[in-house]
Formats: structure tokens, C-alpha cells, sequence
């Protein structure tokens, strides 16, 4: 089983690096559009969930689920089988 703790910290490497900012900077609290995510980088964030956890989640889940830790719960309720 997925390890909610894990996803985030995936989740901030993974925009910190898109964003080009340090780790500790990305807020698993933190909308979204206040950490600086754009359209753009969110389909990049989507596309990444999907490659490594197996989960197909929705632009518009974005809008429901705007932080890191609600994603990360989105993603371990969804996945089944992860690749990571």
C-alpha cells in the first residue's frame, strides 16, 4: 500500500524542481496557484502522478483536491497497482 507521506514528498520534489525553487518552499498545505502552478504545470504534475503511481487524475480533480497532501490522498485512495 501507498504511503501518503511518500506521495508528498514526491509531490514537493517533484514541483520543487519544476519550479525551481528549494523543497522545503513547496507547502503540502499550499494551494496550488500560491506555490505558482500554472495550467501547463499542472498537466506536467498529472502526467507524472500518472507515469508513477497509475493513476488517472482528472485536470478538474485538481481544482477539487488544489494542495499537495489532498492530492497525495487522491492518489492513495486510486491507485492499485503503482509502478513506483
Amino acid at each position: 500500500m501507498l504511503d501518503q507521506d511518500s506521495i508528498v514528498e514526491w509531490c514537493q520534489q517533484y514541483l520543487a524542481q519544476l519550479l525551481d525553487v528549494p523543497v522545503p518552499e513547496i507547502e503540502p498545505d499550499a494551494d496550488f496557484d500560491r506555490l505558482g502552478l500554472d495550467s501547463a504545470l499542472a498537466v506536467s504534475l498529472l502526467i507524472e502522478i500518472e507515469q508513477n503511481y497509475g493513476v488517472d487524475l482528472p485536470p478538474e480533480e485538481l481544482f477539487d483536491n488544489p494542495t499537495i497532501n489532498a492530492v497525495a490522498a487522491y492518489v492513495r485512495a486510486h491507485a492499485q497497482n503503482p509502478v513506483a
